[in-house]
């Protein structure tokens, strides 16, 4: 990742609308602000939420509340809670994620 150059700002993530993806169970609800090249989320799954995809993209995750489970695609799952972050590269590992009870994630890909 490079962060190009751009003056200092603060983001109220209450002013950026949410936008609903449904999975395959569940819904997710993201707030993104792009940066360049540089994508920052604030997400949302509800309960019962199951990624409808497989995805190679790489991401630095903070789990901001609640849980979520990440299954890579060779069967290995990671469970990630409040306070806890993952990080991956781009084309390194595909994965999806789940949620029981929902979650909220802080995401920079």
């Amino acid at each position: 990742m490079e962060i190009k150059s751009f003056s200092f700002q603060t983001l109220n993530w209450a002013s950026i609308p949410k936008v609903e993806y449904a999975g395959t169970t569940g819904i997710a609800f993201w707030q993104t602000f792009l940066m360049g090249n540089i994508r920052v989320r604030m997400v949302e799954y509800s309960a019962n939420y199951l990624a409808d995809h497989w995805c190679s993209k790489g991401h630095i995750i903070l789990c901001v509340d609640g849980n979520m489970e990440t299954e890579l695609q060779d069967g290995r799952k990671f469970m990630l809670e409040k306070g806890m972050t993952y990080h991956v590269g781009d084309d390194c590992e595909a994965h999806r994620s789940a949620s029981v009870c929902g979650c909220k994630l802080f995401i920079v890909d």
